[in-house]
């Protein structure tokens, strides 16, 4: 009798798997691969450079080449998931990661290595929304949902973390690219296990795809997260960043009006009738504005004010990455008493206590004294934070459209990021320029920039913590 209570609790009720909690392992191992990837190639970049032949003006494509088809096909490839098979679409966005990681490092120049970069995003945008949407489907709402999106921040704040250690290790002892090849036995070790853990999907109904809308939502992100991007090499005000952002909201506009009178849109804006999905990514996006901006000016402040090199700097964050998994580790019943919409708020809250914190240590610094307090709180918080925000996102979303929900989360953070990484590194320079003209040394004058950046982080924070506390009122 025990044995069978024991296999019925590990059995998925949607039927998907015999063992969720070992399919979700292997998935979370694939979120893994795309959050490690997306920070192990920052530290290799001087030796990339080097290596190939790249000034630094391509060196910044490196970064770009992934960041724009990842960005731009996240909506895209969630909505295909939900068409054609969550699985499916996952095994396939992995191989692709896989294919082109092995390219990536094989490449001999640098148009070889941005189109392998540029195939390795669109991937990423297959395997991340089908990935969360197959754990939505392995845990429904209150069935271990919470302890399952636990685990999977608890993953990907490891892979930020692991990305700065791993690349410089990998880079100073094999080369640059072995930051490349190690997704490779990973990526082939879930391309495995995924078939044999999860059962096919069954499509009772595969509707045509809505190209004109397929089209103009890519298009529109695309240039959206270029505009972001484009912020931190020549300002918000340059043509170039405001013919791209105007660009892209004219390519959304466009999209709703395609999308509206479309027989079978590729998005149904029913979903939005869904106040936790509208609110909470609204709160996943300014999440993500705070904690891309936050992790920037961070890694800048360390090398830059504080003189450590990029091995120390990598360090410094590994107890933000310890809190993050404790953190995740002990949300569940917080969360289960709570509800997703209160922790979300409590959770934005410390973390802008945190920022606050950390934006008013001083300029000669010292890590355990003055910076070890407040890593530990912004990383408990961000732990929360991102669990929170990531359950509020998809409360109430049925089976049908887990892709398309999942795609949305990732979208806001997505977008999220970029913003908050122009606006507050925009903010950081302002700052550090007034400082010096001010007659301030330029250590000074970066201390404060720096800070001045953490308070911008904190109100994006509180922002949200607004927002949650709108979803909690019923």
């Amino acid at each position: 009798m025990t044995t069978q209570v024991a296999a019925a609790a590990n059995a998925a009720p949607t039927g998907r798997s015999g063992n969720r909690w070992l399919a979700l392992t292997f998935l979370a191992l694939a979120q893994f691969l795309v959050v490690l990837d997306a920070s192990i190639v920052n530290i290799a970049l001087p030796s990339l450079g080097a290596g190939l032949g790249l000034d630094h003006n391509l060196l910044t494509w490196v970064i770009t080449a992934y960041v724009l088809p990842f960005g731009g096909l996240l909506m895209l490839g969630g909505r295909l998931a939900d068409r054609y098979g969550h699985r499916t679409v996952f095994l396939a966005g992995v191989f692709g990661f896989i294919a082109a990681s092995l390219a990536a490092g094989f490449s001999v120049n640098g148009a070889m290595l941005l189109a392998a970069r540029a195939i390795q995003g669109g991937s990423a945008a297959l395997l991340a929304p089908a990935a969360l949407a197959l754990l939505m489907q392995l845990f429904p709402a209150d069935d271990g949902r919470a302890k399952a999106l636990g685990i999977w921040g608890a993953v990907a704040g490891l892979g930020s973390v692991a990305g700065v250690l791993l690349g410089g290790v990998l880079t100073a002892s094999i080369g640059w690219s072995a930051i490349f090849f190690i997704n490779v036995p990973v990526g082939l070790l879930v391309l495995v296990a995924i078939p044999a853990l999860l059962r096919r999907d069954v499509i009772t109904r595969r509707a045509r795809l809505d190209l004109p809308g397929a089209v103009t939502i890519t298009l529109g992100m695309v240039a959206l997260v270029a505009a972001f991007s484009m912020v931190l090499e020549v300002g918000f005000l340059s043509p170039m960043t405001l013919g791209l952002g105007a660009g892209g909201v004219a390519l959304l506009a466009l999209f709703t009006v395609i999308e509206r009178r479309a027989a079978d849109p590729l998005v149904s804006f029913s979903i939005f009738a869904n106040r936790s999905v509208t609110l909470g990514n609204l709160a996943v996006l300014l999440i993500g504005g705070a904690v891309v901006g936050l992790f920037f000016v961070l890694s800048l402040h360390m090398q830059n004010v504080l003189g450590y090199d990029a091995m120390l700097t990598g360090i410094t964050q590994v107890p933000l990455a310890l809190a993050m998994i404790v953190a995740a580790g002990a949300l569940p019943p917080v969360m289960a008493r709570l509800g997703s919409a209160r922790t979300l708020a409590v959770s934005l809250v410390i973390l802008a206590a945190g920022l606050v914190w950390l934006a008013l240590a001083p300029v000669g610094a010292d890590f355990v004294l003055h910076l070890l307090g407040p890593t530990f709180v912004i990383g408990a918080a961000l732990g929360g934070a991102f669990i929170a925000g990531t359950e509020l996102a998809v409360q109430g979303v049925g089976e049908a459209e887990s892709g398309l929900a999942s795609g949305l989360v990732n979208t806001s953070q997505q977008i999220g990021g970029a913003l908050g990484l122009a606006v507050l590194f925009t903010l950081a320079t302002t700052l550090t320029n007034s400082f010096g003209a001010g007659g301030a040394d330029e250590i000074t004058a970066l201390a404060g920039g720096y800070s001045a950046a953490y308070v911008g982080a904190a109100g994006l924070a509180l922002l949200g913590a607004l927002i949650a506390a709108l979803a909690a009122r019923k």
